[in-house]
């Protein structure tokens, strides 16, 4: 048995569906028109945070040699100025970029906390210096 094809527009009917063909084709253009047209949405939040005036002022780094000082009041000087363990590891590792590598003099007053003189060489340590010395250990003959 063969099958025929059949419609059901046998009497010549004209027929009635409308052809959306055509109408998909349009909306397809429009929303490709829509995509590229709309602007990039970026989620940056733009935000103008306070400046540390000891960062846009660092103490000079000199290219030879620089002194870091433990005092017995608990503070980190860094070639006479007073500096934070985290601006003493930002001039450590700005001094180890340079070229020749300046030497590092560590001088811990004889009364100084141990835990900061640890703190000190702990941060000396990770920004890998290469050329370290300690400097005036006479001061501690009188112990």
């Amino acid at each position: 048995m063969a099958m025929q094809m059949t419609s059901d527009n046998r009497q010549g009917e004209p027929m009635m569906d409308m052809n959306v063909v055509p109408l998909i084709d349009v909306l397809l253009v429009l929303l490709i028109m829509f995509i590229i047209t709309i602007p990039v949405q970026s989620h940056a939040v733009k935000l103008d945070l306070p400046q540390n005036q000891d960062q846009l002022n660092p103490p000079p780094i000199d290219p030879v040699k620089n002194k870091v000082v433990v005092t017995a009041a608990n503070q980190i000087l860094w070639n006479g100025s007073p500096v934070s363990a985290q601006q003493l590891r930002l001039y450590l590792d700005a001094t180890q970029q340079m070229d020749p590598v300046p030497e590092l003099h560590l001088q811990p007053e004889p009364n100084a906390r141990y835990a900061l003189v640890d703190e000190v060489l702990a941060v000396t340590k990770r920004a890998q210096v290469e050329k370290m010395g300690f400097v005036g250990n006479e001061a501690y003959g009188s112990f």
